[in-house]
C-alpha cells in the first residue's frame, strides 16, 4: 500500500509533532481536534518547531525557510472527522483513556476508507483492546512515538495478533519515510522501551525513598557513571509522573510484579497534583525553570 495521506488524531505536544515530521516528510497532513482553539496552539508549537530548524540549517540537520513553507503547505486543521475520509493511514494522539480512544476508533471506522491503517501512538494501552473497538482488525497497528518527536529518532512499531503482514511491514516503510528508525516489537505492556524504562525510574524513587543517595546524588550518579543524558528523577519530571503512574497501572495489573508498581512516594506526588515540568513541580521545584530546585520528601 502506497501511503500518501496522513490523518492524525489530536494536535497536542505528540500530535502536533507527529504531524509536523509527516508534513516535513512529504506527506499530506489532516489534523483532527475537538475545538478550533486547540488546533491554533498546536499549529502555533510547529511553526516554532519549524522555525528552529530553520536557524539550525539544513547543514546541522535542519531544514531550509523553501522546506519550512513546503512542509507548513501540506498541513490541514480540522473539526471535521469527514476530513480524514480519504487519509491512508491514521495515527491517534489522543488522551491515555482506553474508552475515548475505542469511542473514537468507532467513529473513524464507519468514516474513514476500508483500506486504511489504523494506528495508536499509546505508550502503555493494549493496542489489541482497541483494534476490537473497529472492524479492521487485520489493519490495526500501535506507532509509539517519543517526545519531542522531530528529535527523538526511534518508533516503536506494534504488531497484534491480528496484524496482516503487509500492513505492518508498509507501517515499518512509512516509519523510515518519516525520518526515523523503526523497531518491531509485538503487543505486550510497554512495548521494548517502557518494558525496560519504567522499573529503573521506579527503582531510582525507592533507592531516594531508601535514603541511598539524594535526588541530585541520584540524578548525578546515572548521568556521570552510566552516560545517561539526565538523571531517572529528572526524565520522571520531564515525561510527567501522572503519566508514569499511569502506565505502572497497566504494567502492574498485566504482570503483578513488584517492580511494575508505583512506589508510595510516586502516589503521593499525583495525588498533591505534583506531576513534574508540566506543573512546576515534582521531584523539583521549576519556579526557576533554568535552575530546578531539588525536594525534600524522605
Amino acid at each position: 500500500m502506497d501511503i500518501k495521506k496522513v490523518g492524525v488524531l489530536g494536535c497536542g505536544l505528540m500530535g502536533s509533532g507527529i504531524a509536523q515530521v509527516a508534513a516535513t516528510a512529504g506527506f499530506d497532513v489532516v489534523v483532527l481536534e475537538q475545538d478550533q482553539k486547540f488546533l491554533d496552539k498546536g499549529f502555533a508549537g510547529i511553526e516554532k518547531s519549524l522555525s528552529r530548524l530553520v536557524e539550525r540549517g539544513p547543514e546541522k540537520g535542519g531544514l531550509t525557510a523553501e522546506q519550512k513553507s513546503q512542509a507548513q503547505s501540506r498541513l490541514k486543521g480540522t473539526t471535521n472527522m469527514r476530513d480524514l475520509a480519504d487519509c491512508d493511514i491514521v495515527i491517534e494522539a489522543i488522551i491515555e483513556n482506553v474508552e475515548e480512544k475505542r469511542k473514537t476508533y468507532a467513529q473513524l471506522d464507519a468514516t474513514v476508507k476500508k483500506d486504511a491503517i489504523f494506528a495508536t501512538n499509546t505508550s502503555s494501552i493494549c493496542v489489541t483492546e482497541l483494534m476490537t473497538a473497529t472492524k479492521r482488525p487485520e489493519r490495526f497497528i500501535g506507532l509509539h512515538f517519543f517526545n519531542p518527536v522531530p528529535m527523538m529518532k526511534l518508533v516503536e512499531v506494534v504488531k497484534t495478533i491480528a496484524t496482516a503482514d503487509d500492513v505492518y511491514e508498509t507501517a515499518i516503510a512509512f516509519g523510515t519515510k518519516l525520518g526515523k528508525v523503526p523497531v518491531r516489537t509485538v503487543d505486550k505492556p510497554g512495548f521494548i522501551v517502557n518494558r525496560l524504562l519504567v522499573p529503573y525510574l521506579l527503582d531510582a524513587i525507592r533507592a531516594y525513598e531508601e535514603g541511598v543517595g539524594s535526588i541530585t546524588d541520584i540524578d548525578e550518579a546515572m548521568k556521570l557513571g552510566c552516560g545517561h543524558p539526565m538523571g531517572p528523577l529528572t526524565l520522571l519530571d520531564f515525561v510527567g509522573l501522572d503519566t508514569t503512574y499511569y502506565i505502572t497501572h497497566v504494567m502492574y495489573d498485566e504482570f503483578k510484579e513488584r517492580r511494575f508498581a508505583a512506589p508510595p512516594l510516586l502516589k503521593r506526588l499525583v495525588l498533591a497534583g505534583w506531576y513534574g515540568r508540566k506543573t512546576g513541580k515534582g521531584f523539583y521545584d521549576y519556579t526557576d525553570p533554568k535552575n530546578p530546585v531539588p525536594g525534600k520528601f524522605v
